[in-house]
């Protein structure tokens, strides 16, 4: 009877395991499409025998844990892949924009402009005592000097738009921390009765990743199943079920946005420490890149200026007048390509526009003849002619946006092949699940029937008892 109550025991276990099994299966499959997910499986340990004289009696098996496939080595290495992928986004989308700001070919840039104004001083020059030639001059200068603001004011505004983008990711940095911090919690209380928290992990695992495609974190686990996790170098985001916060804000300093670290109280500077990630990116593009754009074009109006004033105040005007300065003279280079302006009286009488080098000598074309020359001139630190200074800047943006791009396809092709890589290990395959769920629907069938036979057995015995 004992036998029989034992074949009955190991029936009703293996039922269990097979609809345990099934279960999971089930889970499986409906998670097929969920980011992140590693498929389970349960695994079967062999149950404790029972001992009779020199045998031992098998007592089938029991379902010992639902585990995860899981490769946590490669998790880590997509989260750092991952890292790079949202820099090298962030940057590409950022220098495509700047590169517009620069696009001399599908709207008049600031070399054609430049190039107008010193044209207009030689049609000047060959005809000294024109009006008309002297207010192109005015004209072709203004322009030119409108346009400088144009390229600052449009190089402002990448900046300012990559400070609202720091800004919104730092909002979904935070409210990431806030769940992992949760997770942990969870993971801990889950694991603390000896059972995995598999789903906890996955979508902890997720939000690591996608906290990496954000900003460069680093992060460890600790014995207790909990990670600790650590913006740039200094700001520990969230450590055990603690969650602190980065704050986007603007400082007295400088009118750009900066990160700040808030949980040691007093807000702490971090934004030197983050160089990876979405806001790593952005940063690069608008400390680096966009305010040596700035220092350039500065550089280039401040020299154009300066130039063309010294040679303007030595001449004489039409009624015999000394020459005036022909722009605002900047007081400094920074700032100056969006300070530069026409000087009121020239742009109130193109008459003071000076062409000659003598007063009261009709058809004296010597000053427009030097200003004119100027272009040709290697005037940027002696080195290279305005044109050259500019269209170096122009190659320059080009070929950087160009290996941006080159570096974001490459890092795209790389977490291809990891998520690739990932899929084949943790990835769920309908076509497994489903022979799966055919193996453990065939197992609860033989099971059923190892119950059906003990119950026949143990009715043939109790039967023969009433005999």
């Amino acid at each position: 009877m004992s036998k029989i109550s034992a074949m009955m025991d190991t029936g009703k276990r293996s039922l269990m395991n097979s609809q345990t099994a099934l279960q999971t299966t089930g889970h499986n499959i409906a998670n097929k499409s969920t980011e992140g997910y590693s498929r389970q499986r349960v695994e079967l340990t062999t149950n404790v025998p029972v001992s009779e004289g020199r045998l031992q009696i098998g007592m089938g098996a029991k379902a010992s844990a639902v585990t995860r496939t899981n490769n946590p080595w490669l998790e880590k290495q997509i989260q750092k892949e991952g890292e790079s992928m949202g820099f090298a986004d962030s940057r590409a989308d950022a220098l495509s924009r700047v590169e517009q700001v620069y696009n001399e070919q599908a709207n008049k840039g600031l070399n054609q402009y430049m190039t107008d104004f010193f044209n207009s001083f030689r049609e000047l020059s060959n005809n000294p005592e024109s009006l008309a030639s002297r207010t192109m001059v005015r004209e072709s200068g203004a322009a030119m000097a409108k346009d400088f603001g144009r390229v600052v004011g449009q190089l402002r505004n990448v900046q300012e738009d990559l400070d609202g983008q720091i800004i919104t990711v730092v909002e979904e940095v935070n409210q990431i921390g806030k769940e992992i911090a949760s997770l942990n919690e969870k993971i801990q209380m889950i694991e603390v009765q000896k059972t995995p928290a598999n789903d906890e992990r996955d979508r902890r695992d997720l939000l690591l990743k996608k906290l990496g495609e954000k900003i460069d974190i680093t992060w460890a686990e600790g014995k207790d199943g909990q990670v600790t996790v650590t913006a740039g170098r200094t700001g520990i985001l969230v450590s055990s079920s603690t969650a602190n916060e980065l704050k986007a804000a603007q400082t007295g300093d400088r009118d750009r946005v900066e990160i700040f670290y808030t949980g040691t109280g007093t807000p702490a500077n971090i934004t030197s420490q983050i160089t990876g990630g979405r806001i790593g990116g952005a940063l690069e593009v608008r400390d680096n890149i966009i305010e040596g754009l700035l220092g350039h074009v500065d550089k280039l109006a401040y020299t154009l200026a300066k130039e063309v004033n010294q040679a303007h105040i030595e001449g004489f005007d039409k009624n015999g007048r000394q020459g005036v300065l022909f722009f605002e003279m900047p007081e400094a280079v920074k700032g100056a390509a969006s300070n530069i302006s026409l000087n009121k009286t020239i742009a109130n009488d193109v008459g003071r526009i000076a062409a000659g080098a003598q007063p009261g000598a009709s058809g004296d074309n010597t000053v427009a003849n030097v200003i004119s020359s100027i272009q040709s001139r290697q005037v940027m630190d002696g080195t290279a002619t305005l044109d050259d200074y500019y269209n170096t800047q122009v190659g320059q943006i080009g070929a950087v946006v160009q290996r941006s791009i080159k570096a974001q396809e490459s890092q795209k092709n790389v977490m291809g092949q990891l998520n690739n890589i990932r899929e084949s290990i943790s990835g769920v395959s309908l076509d497994e699940e489903t022979t799966k769920m055919i193996e453990f629907q065939k197992a609860y069938d033989a099971s059923a029937r190892l119950i059906r036979t003990a119950d026949e057995m143990l009715d043939t015995v109790l039967n023969l008892k009433r005999m």
